[in-house]
């Protein structure tokens, strides 16, 4: 591998804060979401939506964006583009399964079930389980240009089921209540609720550039490792093979 640069660059001075500010953003959020008030229904449970409703914006999220990069490299050829869309659809994986698992928490003692097979929830483990066989599709071939161009049809492909999940609660008659904030007119939640709520929104995305720009670029050095490697030259089989020596001399 010599000649052959694996360091990866330190990014912009933004990247490099980053840590700090997902990480100031995400107490200030923690702080806010523990001091807000109680739901006149729901009471303290109503906290979970502080999490459970961020987690499932960041998929949305991470989904868009796996989306744009995939059309990008389509067009573009460029493979920046193709980590971008694996990263930021590894990281939508992540929160869907959080959001999931945050919504099966609330619900059990809003609904009295862990789960059931309702519209919102049914669509979103589709999507949870689409996304994962996007990740398996990139890993079904060693072949950079191959894995890039399969995965950015897929990522485009894939992208209609997250509007199937978002209008699911408009569309089918569900357990799970209808959109409170992305819906026509004034968001129907209290105020100081919905401040707390669009600051944690906040602070998850922030989380998930943080994420997405650390796993972008450790595949960037994965990548390049693996095209040094195919720089190497291969033994040809039985190169290294020497014939025997005969001792003595022939009679």
């Amino acid at each position: 591998m010599t000649g052959t640069d694996l360091r990866v660059s330190p990014g912009t001075a933004f990247g490099r804060r980053l840590p700090v500010v997902a990480g100031l953003a995400g107490a200030v959020g923690l702080a806010a979401a523990m001091l807000s008030p109680p739901d006149y229904l729901q009471g303290d449970l109503v906290r979970l939506m502080y999490v459970h409703v961020p987690a499932a914006w960041t998929a949305y999220l991470g989904y868009a964006v796996t989306l744009a990069a995939s059309i990008g490299w389509l067009w573009r050829r460029r493979p920046g583009l193709d980590r971008l869309a694996a990263a930021s659809a590894e990281v939508g994986v992540f929160f869907t399964g959080l959001a999931i698992a945050l919504g099966s928490i609330w619900g059990k003692p809003t609904w009295g079930v862990w789960w059931t097979w309702d519209a919102r929830l049914v669509t979103t483990a589709l999507l949870f389980f689409v996304y994962l066989g996007y990740l398996a599709l990139r890993r079904a071939t060693s072949d950079l240009q191959l894995r890039a161009r399969r995965s950015a049809v897929f990522g485009v492909v894939a992208f209609a089921q997250v509007p199937l999940v978002h209008f699911s609660v408009v569309w089918w008659r569900t357990l799970h209540q209808p959109p409170t904030v992305l819906q026509p007119g004034d968001p129907s939640i209290d105020h100081t609720m919905l401040a707390v709520l669009l600051l944690d929104v906040v602070a998850f995305t922030l989380l998930y550039a943080l994420l997405v720009r650390a796993r972008a670029r450790l595949q960037a050095a994965a990548d390049a490792l693996d095209a040094a490697d195919e720089r190497l030259p291969r033994p040809v089989a039985g190169a290294a093979v020497t014939a025997p020596r005969r001792e003595g001399r022939d009679v």
